[in-house]
């Protein structure tokens, strides 16, 4: 099992789950696809995307639970990032983790599990 990670807006997340499915924050709708990070790119992700933002979410994900909607594609520095090509649903995320911020308003993930 292979976990893919992704860090959005709690109130995305709450709106998402009201709806039945998550369909993209603004960048995964102009982009066509729902932006993820595996385990070892999600902190850089975070420092690059989401630095001053608070009440942050870090939704976990088993990457072939998706299918073949999932995309693993060159994105930053070349790595393959999963890119996930339908709305998201609910019942598809296993783990759900508050986002906290350190003193430079930097989010901190943590040890994530591949």
């Amino acid at each position: 099992m292979t976990l893919i990670y992704k860090i959005l807006a709690r109130s995305e997340w709450d709106a998402a789950e009201a709806a039945g499915a998550f369909t993209g924050s603004a960048v995964d709708l102009a982009d066509g696809f729902i932006h993820f990070s595996a385990a070892d790119q999600a902190q850089a992700t975070a420092a690059k995307w989401f630095v001053g933002q608070s009440d942050l979410l870090l939704l976990g994900v088993e990457a072939e639970s998706l299918g073949d909607a999932l995309r693993w594609e060159e994105s930053r520095d070349g790595a393959l990032f999963p890119h996930l090509y339908r709305p998201l649903l609910p019942s598809e995320v296993l783990s759900r983790m508050a986002v906290e911020l350190d003193g430079q308003g930097v989010p901190q993930l943590g040890s994530l599990p591949a």
